[in-house]
């Protein structure tokens, strides 16, 4: 009786252990504490703020984790030093010149460590090395941030409503020009003054269009005083005469001036000398009575017996 009792103790302690067993492995593969068993290295970091970063959370590398937070404490007066448990499996891939910044699993989820960063030139991390940081923005700072975009959104508001109102009330420029008709006819009818400029510059430019097409027609003057060289030469050599006829009839001024001023010249004389132009005024006018007198004196001569029949065939010959 002793002996059936021994045997179904045995049993049953086998199945317990059994159970056990098997409860141990699932809590193992469940929760990853296999790893627990992995061979860690040790690197630190140090930061100005963590961000509420504690023992346990995670780390990260290229979104694989690789570790958990083993320790965090504070380091000389201001800074936080992290101590990192890492996979030595993961050491090969972690250079000495990567950086560590705080994050978050998700927008408000845990904090998390992310390791990125390094170049192949730097050796691999190894034990108690120290990493450096990277400043993030926090929770607060990002509110802070927003509450003063916030504040700068509500003042560009307040200048917006300000200047429309300035505009639907006709203040400023842009204002009156939305209420003003005066200044609309007045920049309409500058636009209008603008338009018949361009027509008449284009018409001044269809005339040089058609004055420098008229230039290679051949047998026009202007082709001619253009392109032929004999009249070209012709024009010139008559410039140059009327240059000279110009400075002779110059000349010739100049001399009568200085003859003019000269007294013992006869236009001197004629000019400056009163006794002689009377004496020549007299000698004119006695001229002029002489001739009077003498003509008198032929028709008189005409009319006398002894002339009278010669002048009579001399004009039977002029009418013949």
């Amino acid at each position: 009786m002793e002996e059936s009792s021994n045997k179904r103790a045995i049993i049953v302690g086998f199945f317990i252990l059994i159970g056990l067993a098997f409860l141990a492995g699932g809590i193992l593969v469940i929760g990853n504490l296999h790893e627990t068993f992995a061979k860690k290295l040790q690197v630190t970091t140090m930061f100005d703020d963590v961000n509420g970063l504690k023992k346990g959370d995670n780390i990260w590398f290229s979104g694989v984790k690789i570790g958990t937070v083993k320790q965090v404490s504070f380091f000389n007066k201001s800074l936080v030093k992290v101590v990192m448990n890492i996979d030595e499996k993961a050491q090969e891939y972690i250079r000495k010149d990567a950086k560590v910044k705080v994050s978050s699993d998700g927008f408000i989820g845990n904090k998390i460590l992310v390791i990125y960063g390094g170049t192949f030139k730097a050796d691999v991390v190894t034990q108690g090395d120290t990493l450096g940081v990277e400043k993030t923005f926090s929770t607060e700072d990002i509110m802070n941030t927003l509450q003063e975009n916030n504040k700068n959104l509500l003042l560009i508001t307040t200048n917006f409503k300000t200047v429309s109102k300035n505009l639907a009330d006709g203040q400023g420029s842009i204002g009156k020009l939305l209420k003003d008709e005066t200044v609309y006819n007045n920049i309409s009818a500058m636009s209008l003054s603008l338009k018949n400029a361009s027509g008449n510059a284009e018409r001044v430019a269809n005339s040089l269009s058609t004055f420098s097409s008229n230039l290679n027609k051949k047998g026009t003057l202007a082709n001619e005083l253009a392109t032929d060289t004999t009249v070209f030469i012709s024009i010139k050599k008559t410039t140059a005469q009327l240059n000279k006829i110009a400075d002779t009839a110059s000349q010739f001024v100049s001399n009568l001036n200085a003859a003019g001023k000269n007294p013992n010249t006869v236009v001197g004389v004629l000019l400056s000398d009163k006794t002689s132009g009377a004496n020549l005024k007299s000698t004119l006018k006695n001229l002029d009575s002489s001739s009077k007198n003498l003509n008198e004196d032929l028709v008189a001569a005409q009319h006398s017996f002894l002339l009278r029949h010669y002048f009579k065939k001399v004009n039977k010959k002029k009418v013949k």
